[in-house]
């Protein structure tokens, strides 16, 4: 992990501005999502991977693809998600009272 860190910095770090942005520019979602059935599906299939990662199911440059996937899918998520809670609070405080 500390190689693709070191060799791939600016690539994850690129992942987290993505991120950022998207969050930054999302709008807030009020439809009905995904549902409970897919979600936990979803959630499985994330939980497989890390697992896989983590006891180095995959050999070679397949595990390492994996490894760096995974790492950019987390960072990517981090960013949406502070880039979200961010928007929202500069909203919030620059929204008139009612």
């Amino acid at each position: 992990m500390a190689h693709l860190t070191t060799f791939y910095w600016g690539w994850l770090l690129g992942a987290a501005l993505l991120g950022f942005g998207m969050g930054w520019i999302s709008v807030v979602q009020r439809g009905e999502g995904v549902s409970p059935k897919l979600r936990w599906w979803l959630s499985a299939l994330v939980a497989a991977l890390i697992a896989a990662a983590l006891a180095r199911v995959v050999p070679g440059r397949f595990g390492y693809w994996l490894d760096l996937g995974l790492i950019m899918f987390a960072l990517y998520l981090g960013g949406c998600t502070v880039g979200s809670l961010l928007r929202g609070w500069v909203v919030s405080r620059t929204s008139p009272p009612a």
